[in-house]
């Protein structure tokens, strides 16, 4: 078996605990759709990134969508959210938001309970390794999932790292058709 090595080479020891590798869209649609509460973590990153002509937040709004999840603008991505028709349900700091979902007590962006699933795109890779391992640590209540193309060793479950932007477009592309079809 071969280890896969994080984007951040100083994240390779991670305890005994490390992510999960899901190279299946359909898998990663099934572990989102079988969330109660799931909530979808924007980062800065989903407006400067471009796959295929679309903006990643473009990706973002059409996966949140399919599977109807709560989303939580950080830094300035609240207004292209709004232009893209999407009212995002929380606007907060990266960091706020993790020590809020660090609380087990937490009533949610909704106020309808904890989340049970955070779903991590466009942050920072080195910023967003230290926050899955304060969530990994602090919040054994939550599973943690990335959709960004770099391994996160400290999620519950991440992407392989992408070598090319083409793979991890056609893999957000089979994630939101696997996300549209309904569960038999």
């Amino acid at each position: 078996m071969t280890m896969t090595l994080p984007y951040h080479r100083v994240n390779v020891l991670t305890g005994t605990k490390a992510a999960r590798i899901i190279e299946d869209p359909g898998e990663y649609a099934h572990l989102i759709k079988r969330a109660n509460r799931p909530l979808f973590v924007l980062g800065p990153r989903i407006l400067s990134i471009s796959l295929g002509g679309r903006l990643l937040a473009e990706y973002a709004v059409d996966i949140a969508r399919a599977a109807d999840i709560p989303i939580c603008a950080t830094a300035h991505t609240q207004k292209k959210l709004l232009e893209l028709g999407v009212q995002p349900a929380s606007s907060y700091d990266l960091i706020e938001i993790i020590n809020h979902l660090k609380d087990p007590g937490w009533r949610g962006v909704k106020k309808e309970g904890n989340h049970d699933l955070v779903i991590f795109l466009g942050i920072r890779s080195d910023l967003g390794e230290q926050g899955l391992s304060t969530l990994k640590h602090f919040a054994p209540h939550l599973k943690t999932m990335t959709l960004c193309k770099y391994y996160f060793p400290n999620a519950s479950y991440s992407l392989p790292n992408f070598r090319k932007d083409e793979q991890w477009k056609e893999f957000l592309d089979k994630i939101i058709e696997n996300l549209k079809q309904k569960e038999a």
